[in-house]
């Protein structure tokens, strides 16, 4: 099994939970449940809904 990346967990904190995340999202919580990491499509709302900068999210994107 792989492991959450700890950004995620943020957002699941942030967020009150991997099904709250989903409803806002507009997906299904087993859709959220099988991520490891935000998927790129998912990036800029999940950050705009938490508050989490993008970089932060998603640092393998962004350079330092």
């Amino acid at each position: 099994m792989k492991h959450r990346h700890p950004s995620l967990v943020d957002v699941f904190v942030a967020v009150g939970g991997a099904s709250e995340l989903a409803r806002q999202l507009g997906i299904t919580r087993q859709a959220v449940g099988i991520w490891v990491m935000v998927p790129i499509k998912h990036l800029r709302a999940v950050s705009k809904i938490t508050g989490i900068p993008r970089q932060q999210l998603r640092p393998d994107l962004y350079e330092n």
